[in-house]
C-alpha cells in the first residue's frame, strides 16, 4: 500500500473474509480497524441479518468506504475463489493438520505473496464457535494470537485489527512510520554567520536602552559573553528568524508602552 493515499482510497492487502457473522456491529468494526490499517475488500459469507446492515455502518464510525464495497457470498468456497493465498485465524487443530503461524510471521507471508502478484485472505469464523474443520480446509495455514491462556477470547473486531496492523507493520522499513504519523524532515543546517552577526546586533539594541549593560565598561564583557551563547547552538536560519521575531515583539510592546505614559 502506498502510505501516501488516503484510507478512502488505499487499495491492496488482504481480504478480509467473515464466515457467518452474526452482528452487524461486529462487521462495522471489523471495517473500522481494517480502514485504520489501510485494507478495503471486506467479504461476507451468509451474514445472519443480512445486508446491507444499518448497525453495520454505525458502527464503523466513517469507514464507508470499506462498507460500501463490502461483497456478500452464499459459501466459503465462492468468497475465496479468487485468492491464491488463503489464512485461517482460529485455535490450533489436531484434527486439521496446517502449519500454525503467529500473526506477524503470517503478516510477512502475506506480504510475500502479494510481492509475486498472488491475491491473499483472511478468513474469520462465526463470534460464538469460530471456524468449522470443514472451512479450515481452505485454508493454506492457521493463525493463532499469542494471547494470555487464561483468558484467550477474542473477538472477531480484535482479530481483524491485530491482522490488519501487522499486514501494515510488515509493509514498512524498521523504525519507519507512516506518513500521517512520520516527523517531517527539517533543515538543520547551521545559518550563515551573517544571520547569526545580525540576530547578535538586533538582541543589543534592545537590549541597551533596558540598562542590561549597566555600565559601558562592562558592556564589551557582556556583549562577548551573549554572543558566545548564541553561538553555541548552531541555530538554523528558521531559528534565528524566530529568534528576531521575539526580540522584535518584546521591542513593540516597550515601545507601545512608552508611547501609553506620553499620552
Amino acid at each position: 500500500m502506498n502510505l501516501n493515499e488516503t484510507p478512502q482510497t488505499a487499495t491492496g492487502g488482504p481480504a478480509i473474509v467473515l464466515v457467518e457473522p452474526q452482528l452487524g456491529e461486529n462487521i462495522g468494526m471489523v471495517a473500522r480497524a481494517m480502514a485504520n490499517f489501510g485494507l478495503a475488500d471486506l467479504r461476507l459469507v451468509a451474514p445472519r441479518d443480512g445486508w446491507p446492515n444499518e448497525k453495520a455502518r454505525a458502527a464503523a464510525s466513517s469507514a464507508d468506504h470499506v462498507i460500501d464495497a463490502a461483497r456478500v457470498y452464499a459459501c466459503l468456497a465462492e468468497a475465496v475463489a479468487d485468492l491464491n493465498v488463503v489464512l485461517a485465524t482460529t485455535a490450533r487443530s489436531r484434527e486439521v493438520p496446517k502449519r500454525v503461524l503467529g500473526p506477524r510471521e503470517a503478516a510477512t507471508e502475506i506480504r510475500r505473496r502479494e510481492s509475486e502478484g498472488q491475491a491473499a485472505g483472511i478468513l474469520f469464523g462465526r463470534e460464538r464457535w469460530g471456524l468449522t474443520n470443514e472451512e479450515i480446509g481452505y485454508a493454506d495455514a492457521i493463525v493463532t494470537f499469542p494471547v494470555n491462556p487464561r483468558f484467550a477470547s477474542l473477538n472477531i473486531a480484535q482479530s481483524a485489527l491485530l491482522m490488519s496492523y501487522e499486514w501494515l507493520q510488515a509493509g514498512l522499513a524498521e523504525g519507519e512510520l507512516p506518513t500521517r504519523f512520520a516527523i517531517p524532515a527539517t533543515d538543520t543546517t547551521p545559518a550563515p554567520k551573517a544571520e547569526l552577526v545580525g540576530l547578535m546586533e538586533h538582541l543589543e539594541t534592545a537590549l541597551e536602552p533596558t540598562g542590561y549593560f549597566r555600565t559601558p565598561e562592562k558592556k564589551p564583557v557582556l556583549i562577548r559573553n551573549l554572543r558566545a551563547i548564541l553561538q553555541r547552538p548552531g541555530f538554523t536560519t528558521m531559528e534565528v528568524r524566530a529568534l528576531r521575531g521575539v526580540i522584535a515583539a518584546f521591542q513593540g510592546r516597550k515601545a507601545r508602552a512608552e508611547h501609553h505614559e506620553e499620552s
